[in-house]
């Protein structure tokens, strides 16, 4: 009887804990905050997700709307501080865990804007958001009042299409997954083009000056914050390429790789092996590593 009313309390007392951790993710998933971080430049957190908005003398612009939800705090909240109307949205790239509710936080006059090929793929899937009236290729500067946004497509990265921002006169970039600050890339780098994300992020750091860094996801930083991302996405891809020409198994490679020059970046010791398992399938999915003659090991 003793030992079944312990575990009576054992049961209860997990029961008890999981409830507790449910209702702490669904705070969480509903923790909207919004802070100017530079100038006319606003970030917008929903959970862990970043997009930001800029007040101009012309009207305001925004970016992705993250979720229906997200959509319907903030468009209450720029009615409620009366901000000019939204006279453009823009999306940063295909990805609907950051575009959906463009229909809910957009206005009858608004414009949307995205690189052709996130605006191909929004359509041709059927995106839960509103459709793009506006595209690109390369280049584009949008100006409104005294602001400008030059949106940048850099080749690809991480999903379909996806962009810089460079906001001036504030000087502020932001950019949405494929440049993370003070985070380890997410787990298995799923959706991520690992050689295109060093490649965009090299073309960032030449071609952009900027004082402010906002990403779509963690912490907002520098030009050396960015510097140390980068060079932390080249080392990766260097040792489980260096790795695989050795003949190492994933199971060795998740082993043998201790990166600890990047152990201050968050979720460094909970990522660190998916990161090299992304490594690891974009070198068979896309250079065919399973398939090289002169290597035994058979992946």
């Amino acid at each position: 009887m003793v030992i079944y009313r312990k575990c009576l309390v054992m049961i209860a007392s997990v029961v008890m804990l999981v409830s507790m951790l449910s209702l702490s993710n669904v705070v969480l998933a509903q923790t909207y905050s919004i802070e100017n971080v530079k100038d006319n430049v606003f970030r917008f957190t929903a959970g862990n997700y970043h997009s930001v908005f800029i007040t101009t003398e012309e009207g305001t612009i925004v970016t992705d709307p993250i979720s229906e939800d997200a959509a319907k705090h903030l468009r209450a909240y720029l009615r409620e501080q009366n901000l000019l109307p939204i006279t453009y949205m823009f999306y940063s790239h295909n990805h609907v865990d950051h575009v959906t509710g463009g229909e809910i936080l957009s206005q009858d006059s608004t414009q949307v804007i995205a690189h052709k090929l996130a605006a191909q793929n929004i359509a041709f899937t059927k995106a839960p958001t509103r459709l793009v009236d506006i595209t690109f290729t390369r280049n584009l500067t949008v100006n409104s009042g005294t602001t400008s946004v030059d949106l940048t497509y850099h080749g690809p990265n991480n999903g379909l299409g996806s962009v810089s921002y460079l906001i001036q006169p504030a000087n502020v970039l932001y950019v949405v997954d494929w440049i993370v600050v003070g985070r380890m890339p997410y787990k298995d780098l799923i959706g991520y083009d690992i050689t295109g994300m060093i490649n965009s992020t090299k073309e960032v750091l030449a071609t952009k000056d900027f004082d402010l860094f906002i990403g779509g996801h963690a912490s907002m930083g520098t030009r050396q914050d960015i510097e140390h991302y980068l060079d932390y996405l080249e080392t990766l891809y260097s040792a489980v390429k260096e790795g695989m020409l050795a003949g190492k198994t994933l199971p060795e490679l998740q082993n043998s790789i201790k990166l600890d020059k990047f152990s201050n970046l968050k979720m460094y010791d909970e990522w660190l092996t998916y990161n090299i398992e992304g490594v690891y399938k974009s070198l068979i999915n896309d250079s065919y590593f399973n398939f090289r003659q002169d290597l035994d090991t058979e992946f």
